[in-house]
Protein backbone atom coordinates (compact mmCIF):
# COMPACT_ATOMS: atom_id res chain seq x y z
CA UNK A 1 0.00 0.00 0.00
CA UNK A 2 1.53 3.38 -1.29
CA UNK A 3 0.97 6.68 0.33
CA UNK A 4 1.12 10.03 -0.89
CA UNK A 5 2.69 12.33 1.24
CA UNK A 6 0.24 14.35 1.68
CA UNK A 7 -1.81 11.36 3.11
CA UNK A 8 1.36 10.76 5.14
CA UNK A 9 0.99 13.99 7.24
CA UNK A 10 -2.68 14.08 7.26
CA UNK A 11 -2.67 10.78 8.93
CA UNK A 12 0.46 11.01 11.26
CA UNK A 13 -1.45 14.56 11.98
CA UNK A 14 -4.57 13.17 13.05
CA UNK A 15 -2.44 10.14 14.87
CA UNK A 16 -0.49 12.20 16.88
CA UNK A 17 -3.31 14.38 17.78
CA UNK A 18 -4.89 11.04 19.29
CA UNK A 19 -1.89 10.15 21.09
CA UNK A 20 -1.25 13.23 22.49
CA UNK A 21 -4.60 13.47 23.77
CA UNK A 22 -4.68 10.50 25.57
CA UNK A 23 -1.19 11.15 26.76
CA UNK A 24 -2.85 14.87 28.32
CA UNK A 25 -5.68 12.53 29.58
CA UNK A 26 -3.30 10.15 31.85
CA UNK A 27 -1.22 13.31 33.35
CA UNK A 28 -4.37 15.16 33.98
CA UNK A 29 -6.29 12.37 35.29
CA UNK A 30 -3.35 11.77 38.35
CA UNK A 31 -4.76 14.16 40.77
CA UNK A 32 -7.42 11.91 41.64
CA UNK A 33 -4.74 8.78 42.29
CA UNK A 34 -3.88 8.10 45.48
CA UNK A 35 -2.02 4.68 45.49
CA UNK A 36 2.13 4.59 44.51
CA UNK A 37 2.52 1.94 41.87
CA UNK A 38 -1.33 3.17 40.28
CA UNK A 39 0.44 6.88 39.79
CA UNK A 40 3.45 5.05 38.68
CA UNK A 41 1.56 3.04 35.76
CA UNK A 42 -0.18 5.89 34.95
CA UNK A 43 2.72 7.74 34.41
CA UNK A 44 4.20 5.24 32.54
CA UNK A 45 0.63 5.12 30.56
CA UNK A 46 1.35 8.65 29.65
CA UNK A 47 4.86 8.70 28.97
CA UNK A 48 3.99 6.32 26.32
CA UNK A 49 1.21 7.74 24.58
CA UNK A 50 3.64 10.72 24.78
CA UNK A 51 6.62 8.90 22.84
CA UNK A 52 3.72 7.56 20.36
CA UNK A 53 2.98 11.38 18.95
CA UNK A 54 6.21 12.56 19.24
CA UNK A 55 7.56 9.25 16.68
CA UNK A 56 3.91 10.60 14.79
CA UNK A 57 4.58 13.90 14.88
CA UNK A 58 8.51 13.36 13.66
CA UNK A 59 7.46 11.42 10.85
CA UNK A 60 4.71 14.25 9.79
CA UNK A 61 7.64 16.93 9.56
CA UNK A 62 9.86 14.82 7.73
CA UNK A 63 7.29 14.09 4.98
CA UNK A 64 6.32 17.65 4.70
CA UNK A 65 9.86 18.33 4.59
CA UNK A 66 9.90 15.51 1.47
CA UNK A 67 6.93 17.06 -0.27
CA UNK A 68 8.37 20.60 0.02
CA UNK A 69 11.84 19.26 -1.35
CA UNK A 70 9.77 17.84 -4.26
CA UNK A 71 7.86 20.94 -4.85
CA UNK A 72 11.39 22.65 -5.52
CA UNK A 73 12.45 20.12 -7.85
CA UNK A 74 9.17 20.05 -9.83
CA UNK A 75 9.26 23.57 -10.19
CA UNK A 76 12.84 23.73 -11.82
Amino acid sequence: MKLSLRATMIVSAVFAAICLSVAATGFISLGSLSDPTAIADAKGFAWFWCFLGSIALLLGLLAWRMAARSDESEDA
